[in-house]
């Protein structure tokens, strides 16, 4: 099997500090780094994700509900859609950018900047089988994980490398990868 790593949207302003912060995506960042440091040859190939926003309509809102709604993020040019810095990049071999003029929270919705896309990168690799890391555990690596899945991909999250926005919520993607047969390691940071 072909393994590669997904890093889904380890970004500023899902960290501490940016404008739609998850509790604990600073440490995640951190762990997904000393994990590649320490377990880097498991993976064949390492990719990202970035939320990459020019004017994504509903998906901002002065007034979001959290739901279909969120402040405005990983907005194109600005500090708070960069990888976060406790990430190490070295090892991503391409990074894919989803959500120009819509919500986007899979990454197998985004391309590189000559346009590739996710599956079509990881097809193109001999790629069978990836795992999960990122941010949050229940949107944006949800949604890339299931999507993973029905792309016919073996399937892992590696929660303990993932962060949560809400229990429910989180709960909530766990039991859809029980019933999508996607496995899980670890337990997910979830702010309580």
């Amino acid at each position: 099997m072909t393994r590669a790593l997904i890093i889904v949207d380890v970004q500023n302003d899902f960290c501490e500090g940016g404008s739609l912060a998850v509790a604990g995506g600073a440490a995640v960042a951190a762990g997904i780094s000393l994990v590649l440091r320490k377990a880097g040859a498991r993976w064949d190939h390492v990719v990202a994700t970035k939320d990459w926003h020019i004017d994504p309509g509903k998906h901002f809102s002065d007034h979001p509900d959290y739901v279909d709604s969120w402040p405005a993020h990983c907005v194109v040019g600005s500090d708070g859609a960069e990888f976060h810095p406790e990430l190490a990049t070295d090892r991503i071999e391409a990074v894919f950018h989803k959500g120009e003029h819509q919500a986007a929270y899979s990454g197998f919705e985004g391309h590189t900047d000559d346009g590739e896309t996710l599956a079509t990168w990881l097809r193109s690799r001999g790629v069978t089988e990836v795992e999960l890391v990122g941010i949050a555990t229940d949107h944006c690596v949800r949604a890339t994980a299931l999507d993973a899945k029905a792309e016919g991909f073996a399937t892992t999250v590696l929660l303990e490398l993932t962060a949560g926005v809400a229990e429910g919520t989180t709960a909530a993607a766990l039991q859809e990868f029980r019933t999508a047969s996607i496995e899980t390691t670890g337990t997910p940071v979830v702010s309580t």
